[in-house]
C-alpha cells in the first residue's frame, strides 16, 4: 500500500485586494505519495505559486485541510510552520538563495544549525550531501566562485541535508542554460531513484516531462492530474547526443 505524504482536502486561498476578494485557489483536493515525482504546472495566475507556498508551509490556506506526514498543518502558527519546514521540506529555488559570504559547506549546514544538530554531525552530513551532488572539490568555495549549475547543486545539497519528506523545487532551472538544466534534472532523477518525494513547480513542458505525474492548474483549480506516459530521462539525452 502506498504511503501518503501530502493530503490536501478542499484547500482554498483568498486574498483581499482593496475592496475585492481574489480567489487564488478555489478548491484543491489531491494526494501525493511517498517517492512520487510530480510536476506542478500552470500559466501565470493559475495559482501554482500560491499552492507551492501552502505545500511548503510558507503560507496557510483560507479554508480546507493540509495533512503533511500525518500532521495537520493547516492551522499552525508561524513558529510551528517554521519548525515543520525545516524538518519536513527541502527547498530548491530558481535564484538559489545561497548566503553570498558563506562557503558551500556552510550554506548546506544552515538547516542543521536551525535543527540544533551539533557541529561535528553538521559537517559530516553536509560534506556527504555535497559529495552526493558531485561537489566534494568545492566545499570551501563561496557562491561567486561557483557556476550557476554548481550553485544550484549546493542548493540541492542543502535541501537534502535534513532528510526531508519532500523536495520542493520552484522553477529550479529558470536561471540556467539548457545544458546545465539537463544536468540538474538528471540530478533530480538520481535523488528520486534513492526514494525521495519530489515536487517541481514549472511552466516549462520540457522540465515537466521528467516527472512521473503532471498536475495542471487553471484559475485556482486542478484542470488535470495525469501519469506521464513518456518520462524524459537523462539516458534519452545521452542517446540523442551520441546519435
Amino acid at each position: 500500500m502506498k504511503e501518503e505524504v501530502i493530503v490536501l482536502s478542499n484547500i482554498a486561498k483568498h486574498y483581499k485586494v482593496g475592496a475585492e476578494i481574489v480567489k487564488a485557489l478555489r478548491t484543491i483536493t489531491l494526494t501525493i505519495y511517498k517517492n512520487e515525482y510530480v510536476a506542478l504546472m500552470g500559466p501565470s495566475g493559475s495559482g501554482k505559486s500560491t499552492l507551492m507556498n501552502i505545500l511548503g508551509c510558507l503560507d496557510t490556506p483560507t479554508s480546507g485541510q493540509y495533512i503533511l506526514n500525518k500532521n495537520d498543518v493547516s492551522k499552525l502558527g508561524d513558529n510551528e510552520l517554521a519548525e515543520i519546514r525545516n524538518k519536513e521540506i527541502g527547498f530548491v529555488f530558481q535564484t538559489f538563495n545561497l548566503l553570498p559570504r558563506s562557503s558551500a559547506l556552510e550554506n548546506v549546514m544552515l538547516p542543521l544549525i536551525y535543527a540544533g544538530i551539533n557541529k561535528g554531525t553538521r559537517m559530516e552530513r553536509a560534506q556527504k550531501c555535497l559529495a552526493d551532488v558531485n561537489l566534494s572539490d568545492r566545499v570551501t568555495h563561496k557562491p561567486n566562485e561557483l557556476s550557476g549549475g554548481q550553485r544550484q547543486r549546493v542548493a540541492v545539497a542543502r535541501a537534502l541535508v535534513n532528510n526531508p519528506s519532500i523536495i520542493l523545487a520552484d522553477e529550479p532551472t529558470g536561471n540556467l542554460d539548457s545544458k546545465t538544466s539537463i544536468e540538474i534534472m538528471g540530478l533530480f532523477e538520481e535523488i528520486h531513484q534513492k526514494g525521495n518525494t519530489i515536487i517541481v513547480v514549472t511552466h516549462e513542458e520540457d522540465i515537466a516531462r521528467h516527472a512521473h505525474r503532471i498536475i495542471r492548474l487553471i484559475d485556482g483549480e486542478v484542470a488535470s492530474d495525469e501519469i506521464n506516459p513518456n518520462i524524459r530521462k537523462m539516458s534519452d539525452y545521452l542517446v540523442e547526443q551520441n546519435a
